[in-house]
């Protein structure tokens, strides 16, 4: 089975009540056994706009990916999230 990986940019406007959100996604992460392979950090602009804050998570699987997104738990955290930040994100299929 494929792995699934989110995949994030993002703007923060509001760092402290970004952690909120962290703290709140915490638990879909942790049921939907999520690994951050990058969180943040520093990045080389190549092609296109950026965002300051990339990150990508895998899951054991594409559904388990899809499933956390779509988790009670996650929902919650995407909700702060959207008031505090911009972005998009998305779901690959690993190979």
């Amino acid at each position: 089975m494929a792995k699934g990986y989110w995949i994030a940019r993002v703007d923060v406007r509001d760092a402290e009540r970004y952690k909120d959100y962290v703290a709140t996604a915490k638990p879909a992460f942790e049921r939907y056994g999520a690994k951050f392979l990058a969180r943040g950090g520093a990045f080389t602009e190549l092609e296109g706009p950026s965002r300051g804050r990339n990150v990508v998570i895998e899951f054991p699987s594409m559904q388990d990916a899809v499933d956390c997104y779509n988790s009670p738990e996650y929902q919650a955290a995407a909700k702060i999230r959207k008031q505090v930040a911009d972005g998009e994100m998305l779901v690959v299929e690993g190979i």
